[in-house]
């Protein structure tokens, strides 16, 4: 047995506990939801117990779900469909007509991500609320726009740059202008680069906090801020919570979950050749 085939049970091996200790956190707080509010904060917990429907009860009749998943779906895809259509000519034109600045730009864009969110909530919440933006989508669809389009860019980027310059120098030599280069020869080469970084976009977008609960209220609140309503100056109710966070989490986990195999097969796009 070669010294490959012999580390191939011991990295599954590793793999398998990563992936439950990752999932372990949703199982346990899927378990929650079905407790009632002792069992919840019962120690030692309770592993045994008779669940109950009694939160999701309460949540639906407190709470209209729907609503924040609507907004939720738009804001996130609406987001998506504008960091894709921004980064799409930005990730082309760095990629296929680079500039001794282009790796700068590149950088600077990245270094954006470093700054704290909190730095900048004043002023983000002044002019929202100057251009009458408080609490709706459009707000929230442009921000999360802004707060994803350096990761969209240079995923983009990347995939571009792993396409063969040839392609596009004899589509010009066919006499294809930029626009129909882009369309009709480009694209549909990266597609699978270019649905992967949608999807991840989808994914951030969707779980995105900090901007919903300070640029929102009622109106266009997502399921980040349905969560966070559960909570009380009283204290917070773990059971209820688990639940509000199950019903929050289970349509971006199914999602994620269909179009895994997509995901995958765009964030590995061009490793092999």
């Amino acid at each position: 047995m070669s010294a490959r085939n012999r580390t191939q049970p011991i990295a599954g091996t590793f793999a398998w506990l990563a992936a439950l200790l990752m999932f372990f956190p949703i199982f346990w707080m899927f378990l929650a939801s079905f407790k009632t509010e002792v069992e919840a904060i019962a120690t030692p917990p309770e592993l045994i117990f008779t669940p109950t429907l009694e939160n999701y009860r309460d949540i639906l009749q407190r709470a209209d779900y729907l609503s924040f998943a609507l907004n939720s779906v738009i804001v996130s895809f609406g987001s998506t469909v504008l960091a894709v259509l921004l980064a799409v000519p930005a990730a082309f034109g760095m990629a296929f007509y680079p500039t001794e600045r282009t790796r700068g730009t590149l950088l600077w864009m990245l270094s954006t991500k470093m700054l704290p969110p909190v730095g900048v909530l004043v002023p983000i919440y002044l002019f929202a609320r100057d251009v009458d933006l408080l609490d709706t989508r459009t707000s929230l669809v442009i921000i999360y726009t802004l707060m994803n389009l350096p990761i969209v860019v240079w995923m983009l980027f990347t995939f571009f740059k792993e396409t063969p310059k040839a392609i596009i120098e004899a589509s010009r030599i066919d006499g294809a202008n930029v626009s129909q280069t882009i369309f009709s020869v480009l694209l549909p080469l990266v597609l699978p680069g270019i649905a992967s970084t949608a999807l991840l976009n989808i994914i951030l977008a969707w779980n995105e906090a900090f901007w919903s609960l300070n640029l929102t209220a009622h109106n266009a609140a997502p399921l980040t801020a349905f969560i966070a309503s559960f909570s009380a100056p009283e204290g917070l109710f773990w059971a209820k919570l688990s639940a509000a966070s199950t019903m929050a989490i289970a349509p971006i986990l199914v999602f994620g979950w269909i179009s895994q195999r997509q995901l995958v097969r765009g964030l590995t796009f061009g490793a092999v050749k």
